[in-house]
């Protein structure tokens, strides 16, 4: 599966801010998928994991650091998964990854999955 992410700019702090990563391929309903940050000299950390589990429950799960503020969705009819990012905090800012990859066992481990998108910049401004 091909990544790509968009949506990255430049906003103040307290503004929303809605990334998208387009994928491409048939079965991108099988793929676990995953947002992900890095800001200069630290390392990529995880942010938000979207994955099925059995034949229709969906899990969600944030890092504390944007829990109750982001909210990841994904439209397979679109090929697409979303994060929704409100109330951004100067520290948000970062490139934000997609990342893909099927039946991931610790989907905060970035080294889990195979597939990543080119990253988009977030920057905050306080």
């Amino acid at each position: 599966v091909q990544l790509q992410a968009y949506g990255g700019g430049l906003v103040q702090a307290g503004d929303s801010l809605r990334l998208s990563c387009a994928a491409s391929g048939r079965t991108f309903s099988s793929y676990d998928m995953g947002w992900f940050r890095q800001s200069p000299g630290k390392e990529r950390e995880f942010v938000a994991t979207i994955r099925r589990s059995g034949s229709s429950t969906v899990i969600v799960d944030y890092a504390d650091s944007v829990k109750g503020r982001f909210l990841i969705s994904r439209d397979n009819a679109k090929n697409a998964v979303y994060l929704q990012m409100n109330s951004l905090k100067p520290e948000d800012t970062a490139v934000y990854y997609c990342a893909a990859d099927q039946s991931i066992k610790s989907y905060f481990n970035a080294a889990e999955y195979r597939y990543w998108g080119q990253g988009t910049l977030v920057t905050v401004s306080s």
